[in-house]
């Protein structure tokens, strides 16, 4: 398989490739190496590489004041894994601030293939049955990356998020790769460091792990937790 280019051949914006496939393998390398894919319905396929790299730790994550008090309310159930399709439908999904979604009908599949291989992953929210809020993303090593959440109650995301949080610091993992910041994903506590040292702690983090993760499964039953 043919390389990337080096990190440093990106432009400014972070754009450092275009077409490809979006193929397992071609993804995990691009994950492994700092990259991943960003682009729109009809385009070729975009890697990015962008600096600064938004991340956040899990062992330093504090949720809110206020997120605390949805938590211990118990208004939102979560699961992982019980439903990634639909997570990824729901990430697609229309939302009030874009009048499109990056998430392709290929790149949908490509992902539903990679959590099949046990390599991506999802968290839920519900609301009683009701699916109401969820993320996913990929688990390599000891690194989560993040790739798009959604919300259809207040705090649904975010308490699918802490609770994220919690498990993977539990787990031992080292990092949350966000990809590039938002006024919404540094409000959760993510923060931009440069791209070298964000590789430096993603080669640490990832170690020899090609396919496998310290994803820990299904989290221990508690008041807050539906199964």
């Amino acid at each position: 398989m043919e390389a990337f280019p080096p990190l440093n051949a990106a432009n400014e914006q972070g754009l450092l490739a275009i077409g490809g496939d979006l193929s397992p393998e071609r993804l995990l390398l691009a994950y492994r190496s700092g990259i991943f894919p960003w682009y729109n319905a009809g385009d070729p396929i975009l890697w990015w590489s962008p600096d600064p790299r938004c991340v956040i730790y899990p062992a330093a994550f504090v949720p809110s004041r206020s997120l605390r008090r949805t938590i211990s309310r118990g208004t939102y159930g979560v699961t992982l894994d019980q439903a990634f399709e639909r997570v990824i439908r729901g990430c697609a999904g229309p939302r009030k601030d874009q009048p499109g979604t990056w998430i392709t009908s290929d790149m949908a599949r490509a992902y539903v293939g990679l959590h099949r291989l046990g390599i991506a992953h999802s968290v839920e929210a519900w609301e009683g049955d009701r699916l109401v809020g969820g993320l996913y993303g990929l688990a390599l090593g000891g690194a989560f990356f993040g790739e798009s959440m959604f919300s259809r109650r207040s705090d649904a995301s975010k308490v699918a998020f802490a609770t994220l949080m919690e498990l993977l610091n539990g787990w031992g993992f080292d990092l949350v790769d966000c990809q590039v910041s938002s006024p919404h994903i540094l409000s959760l506590g993510a923060e931009e460091i440069p791209r070298e040292i964000f590789i430096e702690e993603l080669n640490a983090a990832i170690g020899d792990a090609t396919s496998g993760s310290r994803w820990g499964g299904v989290p221990a039953t508690d008041g807050n937790t539906r199964h």
